[in-house]
């Protein structure tokens, strides 16, 4: 989605983003919006709209603890265009990351899918939105490419994540070894 004006929030995406904060898994959203660069809206029409989404969000009791904007056109040829991994590596930058053990959840294969491969991460398909076409007719602009695991939508991509990390801070605690990078 290159306009987050057009963004709705299915009704289930706040009770996802609601589990990984319950859980202390960090809920970071990273987002395309060339519109900006194209001159479709101002990086104040952006902000307004991730205001508006947060402020749902928080009416559900849940919020994300960054959002990382990329604001330019694919022929600005920028570090931070997904699949590109300059909002990741800002995020790493700016929180404790664990990336082998870090998730990417997106509708898009040849954005979401890639862009976790690219940043050492595992990817979740989401079925909703683009992603029946991303797995169907859209499907060869990622070839080559994997998700770890597809899900009906973000709530299931999360409970996904969170069953995986309880299986994980297990392994970290019988083992006695801090993940690393």
């Amino acid at each position: 989605m290159d306009d987050i004006r057009s963004l709705t929030l299915y009704p289930f995406a706040a009770k996802a983003v609601r589990l990984l904060n319950a859980n202390g898994i960090l809920a970071i959203g990273v987002t395309n919006q060339s519109g900006i660069a194209r001159g479709l809206l101002s990086m104040a029409d952006y902000e307004r709209e991730l205001a508006r989404v947060e402020v749902s969000l928080a009416q559900a009791n849940a919020r994300l603890d960054a959002v990382y904007c990329c604001p330019h056109d694919r022929a600005d040829d920028c570090l931070c265009k997904k699949p590109k991994t300059g909002m990741i590596t800002q995020a790493c930058q700016d929180f404790a990351i664990d990336m082998p053990h870090s998730y990417v959840i997106g509708d898009m294969g040849m954005n979401d899918i890639v862009l976790a491969r690219n940043a050492g991460m595992l990817g979740i398909l989401v079925l909703t939105g683009a992603g029946q076409g991303s797995m169907g007719a859209f499907r060869h602009t990622w070839a080559g490419y994997a998700a770890d695991f597809v899900a009906a939508d973000v709530l299931a991509a999360a409970q996904i994540i969170v069953r995986k990390a309880v299986l994980h801070q297990k392994q970290r605690y019988v083992f006695g070894r801090e993940c690393h990078r």
